[in-house]
């Protein structure tokens, strides 16, 4: 019970911390964050209705490039290694429904690189075989280079997609 205040403090400062730290951004707008370059835009608007109530339907894009002299990259050290904080920015839609499996928002990763590794073994016949399988090595994000991806926003009906953007790096 001592720690209930600091414990309902610190939610609080953590909450307002990561909501400060977005920014809004509207369609067609392209916004500077860290280094990068991020843009988005509305590519189709339709009316939808589900459970009776009507409904925006938007397809969306979203797009950021690295406009900095930084490099990004998540190097992998051994096999299996699980990474989960490729993300670069997350554009969250706050007034998105999340009705009919579409999104609330939108994360766009780093790329993954590719190699190819040769391994040799022994089949089920016994015989000695080589193989090749593609690994992931890396994530990277160089300078210059363009990440995109689209999402379907559901909105209440009369209502544009409020979306709000922050890095995560």
């Amino acid at each position: 019970m001592k720690n209930l205040p600091f414990l309902i403090s610190f939610t609080i400062s953590v909450l307002f911390g990561t909501w400060a730290n977005a920014q809004k951004i509207s369609d067609g707008q392209t916004l500077e964050v860290n280094g990068m370059s991020i843009t988005f835009n509305i590519l189709n608007k339709e009316s939808v209705e589900s459970g009776g109530k009507s409904y925006d339907r938007y397809k969306v894009s979203a797009s950021v490039k690295n406009a900095s002299d930084k490099s990004y990259t998540i190097r992998l050290s051994s096999f299996p290694q699980i990474v989960s904080n490729i993300g670069l920015v997350e554009l969250d839609c706050i007034n998105a429904t999340g009705a009919r499996l579409t999104s609330k928002k939108i994360e766009l990763k780093m790329k993954a690189q590719m190699i190819n590794v040769t391994y040799s073994a022994y089949d089920k016949s016994g015989k000695f075989i080589t193989s090749t399988i593609p690994v992931t090595g890396s994530y990277y994000f160089d300078p210059g280079d363009t990440i995109s991806d689209n999402a379907i926003f559901i909105v209440p009906q009369g209502e544009k997609p409020d979306v709000s953007v922050r890095s995560l790096r």
